[in-house]
């Protein structure tokens, strides 16, 4: 059974600094492409930042593109989202997912298979 596991949310001031993970289980995703999206109360889930299967390629939103920061670690089948200089607005559920099959990145929920439980982070002002 294939797993996602996020970890590393919290409450954190604006400015500040926070690390999340996410630790894959049940098969291998060092040929996949994974992603970071987030969803606020009353909104949709929006695509925060994904990175190919070698890590050579990354993509971010606008919103988080030079202070947020998404690597991966295929020997521990795990991804990382470094957020920094955080602001209220970040405020969202956060959820680790993973492509199936295809190592090419996708901003689009719609195109990842598996998806974790998600991870509260809080930015208060």
């Amino acid at each position: 059974q294939v797993q996602l596991v996020e970890s590393g949310g919290g409450l954190v001031q604006a400015g500040g600094s926070l690390r999340l993970s996410c630790a894959a289980s049940g098969r291998t995703f060092s040929s996949n492409a994974m992603g970071w999206f987030r969803q606020a109360p009353g909104k949709e889930r929006e695509f925060v930042a994904a990175i190919s299967w070698s890590a050579g390629s990354t993509y971010y939103a606008d919103s988080v593109k030079g202070r947020f920061t998404i690597s991966r670690d295929n020997a521990k089948n795990t991804v990382y989202l470094q957020m920094n200089s955080l602001k209220p607005e970040d405020t969202a559920v956060y959820y680790c997912a993973a492509r199936a099959n295809l190592m090419v990145i996708s901003t689009a929920p719609v195109a990842y298979d598996y998806w974790g439980q998600g991870t509260q982070v809080t930015v208060s002002s």
